[in-house]
Parts: structure tokens; C-alpha cells; sequence
């Protein structure tokens, strides 16, 4: 193991950071959801990642994504993927620049144990669901973060056993309620948190 994993397996113990790293983690779109969301389940000790986004670095992505102002104009994929590595240098991590679609999501995300919605396109978020609901992989999508304030009402609920939405349901990003750090980042927190929990709970039970 390397330093960042030594530190890790003090709080996991070495036998569940093992079975921890063997969960491959599909994140659909690398914005401020998924970028977050992946450095959160890096320093938890995931580190088997298929991350997936067309886009590049803007200069109004860096409110809030997980970037920096010298990746402006980058991949969101291959800069994230770098940054990730920057905490643990030993992640495997496959990158995917393309757009997803519905007739390419399975291609991509068929091998992932659990799969992370972090799509700004309503219609991409329903082509995911949509396509992995059936399969009983984990399944874990956001809708509502937009603005300020009232971050307790960012809730995270189960609708199956394999599928949860985090968000307040109603609060879209747009010009009267931007997409700031801070809601953002709760969003992005309490989807790896469901992740972590389920694979510690899974482990604990075999174990």
C-alpha cells in the first residue's frame, strides 16, 4: 500500500480497504457532482473508477468543480483523473470523452458495481436510469442543489433497494438560483456517502 492508503486502512483496517478497492465505481459527468463526488470516494479508499464526460474545463466551472485555473480548456476527464492521482497515485481509472447516450451507456458503465448521475442534461439523467434500474446495480442520482441557504433540506432518498436521489427535488440550477459551491458539494458528499456505506455494510456482513 501506498502513503494515502496506509492512512486510509488506519481508519478501515487493511481487509475491508482491500475489498473497498475491488468495487469499480462508473461516475456519469466529471462537473461539480461528479468531481467531488470522486474525490470523496478516492479518500475513502474506492479506487477503481470508469468516469465519463465530453466536456472541458471553463472558467465558470471553477466555483465549484473539483479543477484548477491551470486546466482551464482541458478534458474534465483527463485533468479530474490527474487530480485523483494527486491523492492516491495507484487509482485505476478508465476515462471516457465521449457524450453518453442511451445507446452508448451500457458500453461504458456495464462493468461498474454502482454507478454515480451527475449529468446536467435531464435527458441523459433519464436515459441512465432508465437503462441501469433494471440491472440491480447501485444506483445513485441528484436533483436539487440549486442557490443558497437551506442546505438541511438537501435529503438523500432510498426508492429502492439499489436506487437514491440526493437533493431538495425542486431547486433547479438557473439564473435565480446559481449552482454554488456549497449546495453542490453537500449534493456530491452525501452520494459517496451512500456509496461507502453500502460497501462498508456489505463487507461487514461477510465478515
Amino acid at each position: 500500500m501506498n502513503h494515502a492508503e496506509q492512512g486510509i486502512a488506519k481508519y478501515l483496517g487493511e481487509d475491508c480497504l482491500r475489498y473497498l478497492q475491488t468495487v469499480r465505481i462508473g461516475i456519469a459527468g466529471a462537473g461539480g457532482l461528479g468531481s467531488n463526488c470522486a474525490v470523496h470516494l478516492v479518500r475513502s479508499g474506492f479506487k477503481n473508477f470508469v468516469i465519463a464526460d465530453f466536456d472541458r474545463i471553463e472558467k465558470s466551472n471553477l466555483n465549484r468543480q473539483f479543477y484548477f485555473i491551470n486546466q482551464l480548456g482541458r478534458s474534465k476527464v483527463d485533468a479530474l483523473c490527474e487530480n485523483l492521482k494527486s491523492i492516491n497515485p495507484n487509482l485505476d481509472i478508465t476515462t471516457n470523452t465521449t457524450a453518453v447516450t442511451r445507446e452508448n451507456v451500457h458500453d461504458i458503465f456495464d462493468g461498474c458495481d454502482v454507478i454515480v448521475e451527475a449529468f446536467d442534461d435531464a435527458a441523459a439523467k433519464k436515459a441512465l436510469v432508465e437503462s441501469f434500474l433494471p440491472t440491480g446495480k447501485l444506483l445513485i442520482t441528484a436533483s436539487g442543489m440549486g442557490g443558497a441557504g437551506n442546505s438541511d433540506e438537501i435529503k438523500t432518498r432510498k426508492v429502492r433497494d439499489n436506487f437514491y436521489i440526493v437533493g431538495d427535488m425542486k431547486t433547479e440550477c438557473n439564473a435565480e438560483t446559481p449552482p454554488f459551491s456549497p449546495r453542490v458539494a453537500i449534493c456530491a458528499a452525501k452520494q459517496a456517502d451512500i456509496v461507502l456505506d453500502y460497501y462498508l455494510k456489505k463487507f461487514h456482513e461477510t465478515n
